[in-house]
This record gives structure tokens, C-alpha cells and sequence, in this order.
């Protein structure tokens, strides 16, 4: 007989409000507390309660809350893999009730973090099927189950011979994700999308393994496809996550997705957000010198191109874009190979960098320019790294003293300190390309020939905020450093000026508070009358 159905109406008021109290305990309950709590109320009770006791108001929301307390806990998740329960979870997963549904997701979930033997965990997942279940949980619930879903999946993939579950061995039968999403709605697609996303970032085998299944196919698919904005814009942001990770170029490089990418960023009728978002995805791409490794030039140039028509349809051009593409020159050009190329006859972005950063009509652009300049420069390179080919360093200097000579300052040195006397944001993109600048003997002679630029980047009352304070340090350091290793350390004109810097340099980049002035006595001599 049903535990739950012998009961009367006293034992079910009375189990329903131990329950109401378990549940609503604000933290986790110890194992001893749980051990009790189940001595007196079974674990078959509970759930006897929820199948037999459904029309009661509030039972099913009551003893849910409660049962997710007892398997959060170590010893209540002990209990999961037992075949009573096994079975509850194998039914709530396919139940109508949200809170049930809910419970069971989070079952899995706790099954898989917290037993504290995943050979177990994962035997427990094949006997009873749990995985098909928990993907149609993950197409077919609302956002709150979706999400735990995504997480009790993951956590399956990081266990031994857990992944083995999401990737079997050919032949062997299993649910095949490519094969759900191509029977699935737009929005279940999505989910799937964001479960690769997440598997992803498990481990280099996950991603090898989600490679060799051809599930990146499915975002080529999502993005090449552009009649639905909506549906496109999310199967960009997923792969804005999916690309964030380290080994990911690796992996994505060698699909079609940079071309399809490429595409959506040419397309004019593409909505602006769509093509930043695209933009950005590019620029994370191809931000690690392994990029260059692996994907063509052709491709690169072909991107480049595209962004190129951005800045020039002057009749479109949408603040939020401009800004996120420059964000992405910047990070292409965080490498050296990538900033090499900005500079490459055929691609004018370069160009559009170094005016955006000297021109005040748009601060967020001039911001986003700056900062894009500095990662160019070299700034987040290695010491080493930070000069490009002889090509490449000759266009550079030769664009930023055109784009000075057709400015109303003139020289470059001017502009570097229209740039350090503007507010402390704009100053410490400013610090960022003097900085990476000073590694070129012209860049640091015009830097040096403003006196002017070494007050303001040895003053250490020039900036409050700690970010402002290092960054500004960092820029008299670079100076310095270039410096001492070029001729113009010799240079009788400059010694002033080297001797700032040393000081500056010796001080650090914070502002030490000044010692406190001690009360002198004072004594006088007594007037006479």
C-alpha cells in the first residue's frame, strides 16, 4: 500500500507542516537534521505524498521545497541513487507539474554533485535513462528548469565516463543532440546552442568531442540562416560565450563560421546590433597568435573589409557599432600578426583607429579608438612582441603623422597631450598608446619633446582613482624603460627630464600621504611692561 494514501487528514496536516518547516530553513540542513527529519517522515511518505496528495492545495509546492532540502544535503543525496527514488526522478521528469519537474532536474543534479561516487552517478544515469530525459527537460521546460538542466549536464560531461553519456561511442544508439535540434523549434535549437556552449568549456577532449559529432555545424546553420534577427542575434550571443574560451579558435577556426560571420557583417540590412555582436565574436577569434596558425589570410582580409565598409556608410553609422567594431580591431590587433595586418595596403582600419582616437566630436568613439590604438601599439603584448614588421612599423608611423599634419596640432607629440589633458577615462586610454608608442624610437622621441607629457605622466596627484594611478605609473615606466636603452639618454637636453622620470618611477604609483605635521610648541618671550 501507498504510504501516503493510509494516511489521514491529521498525519498529512501534520507531515505537510514539518515540511513547510524543513523546507523554508534558509540554509542547508546538516546530515543529522535530515537523519532525524527522515526517521520520523520516510523518504517513501514524502514522495507517496506528492503522487497521492497532488489535489491537496499546496501539498505538491510544500513537500517539493522540502525533498529538495533533503537532497541537497550529503546523506538525503546518498539516497538518490536507490531504485524508489531513481524511479521518482525518472517519472518527475516527465511530469506535467513544474514543481515536480523542477524537483527532479535538481535531483540530478545533487545525484551528480554530492554522492560523492560518480561510477555510481553515472551507472545510476544508464539504467535508468536519465539523459534523454533530462535533454527533453531542457528543450520543453520554462527558463528555471532549462537552466538547472544545463547545469546537471555540464556537471555529467566533467565526471568520468560521463561524457561517454552525451558522446557515445559510434553505433552504440544514444540520443544524438544534431539529430533533437533538427527536429526542435527555434527556441529549443537555442538551448542546444548554449548546452555545446557550456560543454565546451569542460575540457579540450569535450570540444574535440563536440567537433567530431559536428554539433559546430549547428551554429553555422543558426547564423547563415538570417531571416529571423531574433533567432540570429541568439545564436550570436551563444557563440560569443561558446568563443570566449581558450582552445576555442582552435576548434571554431576551422569551420565555415568566420566566413558565415564575414557575411553577416557585409549584410547592410543586417541590424546593427546583429553585426556588432558579429564583429566582437571575430575579434575574440582571432585574438591569440594560434589564430594565425590555423585560419587562412584570405579569411582575415575578407573580415577586415567588411569592417572597413562600416566606418564608410557615413549615412548609417550607428554609435554602439562603430564603437564595438573598433573594439574588435583592438583585439584583433592584440597580437602581433593581427595588428601586422591592419596595416596591409588593402584594409584602411587602421587608419580609421588612429582618427578616431584624436577626434573629440564622439567620446565613446574616441574612447573605444584609443584603447583599439594601445592594444595595437602593443601594449597587452609581450615586451618582445610589441614591434610589427618593418612594413608594417613604417605605415604606422607614416599614418600617425599624416593623421597629426592634417589636425589642428600639427605633431604628434601635440595630439598625445590633447589626449592626456582630457578626462581621467580618455587619460588612461591615453597612458595605454603612449606607452605602447614609446617603443619606437619616433614615438618616443615626440613623447620627449613635449615636456608638457612628462609632467602630466610623473605628477602623482594627476590621478584618484587606483585604475588611473597604475596606469599612469605604467606609462612613465614604458618611458623610461625606452629610454634608458636609446640614444637620447645622452641627450644633455633631456636630463631634466630623465631625471623626473627616475624619481617618478622610484616613487611608485600611488600617492603617498603626507606625513603628518607634528604640533611644535612654540615659545616666546614674556612682554615687559
Amino acid at each position: 500500500m501507498d504510504p501516503a494514501a493510509a494516511m489521514d487528514t491529521g498525519e498529512l496536516d501534520a507531515l505537510l507542516r514539518a515540511a513547510d518547516d524543513f523546507g523554508s530553513y534558509p540554509g542547508v540542513h546538516g546530515d543529522d537534521t535530515v537523519r532525524q527529519f527522515l526517521e520520523q517522515f520516510p523518504l517513501p511518505k514524502l514522495l507517496g505524498a506528492l503522487q497521492s496528495q497532488a489535489d491537496v492545495p499546496g501539498t505538491v509546492e510544500t513537500v517539493a521545497a522540502c525533498l529538495d532540502k533533503v537532497f541537497s544535503s550529503t546523506y538525503g543525496a546518498s539516497l538518490l541513487p536507490s531504485y524508489g527514488v531513481c524511479e521518482f526522478i525518472q517519472a518527475g521528469l516527465l511530469a506535467n507539474s513544474k514543481n515536480i519537474k523542477q524537483l527532479a532536474c535538481k535531483a540530478v543534479l545533487h545525484l551528480l554533485e554530492k554522492t560523492g561516487d560518480s561510477a555510481v552517478a553515472v551507472d545510476t544515469f544508464v539504467q535508468h535513462n536519465l539523459y534523454p530525459l533530462l535533454v527533453n527537460c531542457l528543450i520543453e521546460g520554462d527558463e528555471e528548469i532549462s537552466a538547472i538542466t544545463l547545469d546537471a549536464i555540464k556537471r555529467l560531461a566533467e565526471i568520468p565516463k560521463g561524457i561517454d553519456i552525451i558522446f557515445p561511442q559510434e553505433g552504440q544508439g544514444s540520443l544524438q543532440l544534431d539529430k533533437v535540434a533538427a527536429q526542435s523549434s527555434s527556441m529549443a535549437r537555442i538551448r542546444i546552442l548554449s548546452l555545446i556552449a557550456k560543454l565546451f568549456a569542460v575540457s579540450s577532449s569535450t570540444a574535440t568531442a563536440i567537433r567530431d559529432s559536428n554539433l559546430l555545424s549547428l551554429f553555422e546553420a543558426e547564423i547563415k540562416d538570417r531571416k529571423d534577427m531574433l533567432k540570429t542575434l541568439s545564436a550570436l550571443e551563444v557563440l560569443y560565450e561558446l568563443a570566449e574560451h581558450p582552445h576555442s579558435n582552435i576548434f571554431l577556426l576551422k569551420t565555415s563560421l568566420l566566413q558565415h560571420i564575414t557575411d553577416v557583417i557585409n549584410d547592410s540590412s543586417t541590424d546593427p546590433v546583429v553585426r556588432s555582436r558579429a564583429s566582437l565574436i571575430s575579434g575574440r577569434l582571432l585574438s591569440s597568435a594560434d589564430a594565425f596558425m590555423t585560419i587562412d589570410q584570405s579569411c582575415v582580409m575578407n573580415l577586415l573589409l567588411a569592417i572597413d565598409r562600416i566606418f564608410k556608410t557615413e549615412e548609417s553609422q550607428n554609435t554602439d557599432e562603430i564603437e564595438s567594431t573598433l573594439e574588435t580591431l583592438g583585439l584583433i590587433g592584440s597580437t602581433t600578426q593581427g595588428a601586422s595586418l591592419l596595416f596591409i595596403d588593402s584594409s584602411n582600419v587602421a587608419k580609421h583607429v588612429v582618427e578616431l582616437s584624436f577626434d573629440r566630436q564622439g567620446r565613446g568613439k574616441q574612447l573605444a579608438a584609443l584603447h583599439a590604438f594601445g592594444s595595437i601599439c602593443g601594449v597587452d603584448r609581450q615586451e618582445d612582441q610589441m614591434k610589427l614588421d618593418d612594413q608594417a612599423e613604417e605605415r604606422l608611423k607614416r599614418l600617425v603623422y599624416v593623421v597629426a599634419s592634417n589636425s589642428p596640432k600639427l605633431t604628434p607629440s601635440a595630439l598625445l597631450l590633447s589626449v592626456l589633458q582630457q578626462d581621467p577615462d580618455i587619460r588612461i586610454a591615453g597612458y595605454r598608446v603612449v606607452s605602447g608608442l614609446v617603443v619606437r624610437e619616433w614615438g618616443l622621441r615626440e613623447v620627449c619633446s613635449k615636456p608638457e607629457i612628462i609632467r602630466v605622466v610623473t605628477d602623482p596627484t594627476m590621478d584618484t582613482t587606483k585604475l588611473g594611478m597604475e596606469a599612469r605609473y605604467a606609462c612613465c615606466v614604458a618611458i623610461n624603460k625606452a629610454l634608458s636603452s636609446s640614444h637620447l639618454l645622452h641627450e644633455s637636453s633631456l636630463s631634466e627630464l630623465i631625471g623626473k622620470l627616475n624619481e617618478a618611477v622610484k616613487r611608485g604609483p600611488y600617492l603617498l600621504e603626507r606625513k603628518r605635521v607634528e604640533a611644535q610648541p612654540v615659545v616666546a618671550t614674556m612682554q615687559r611692561f
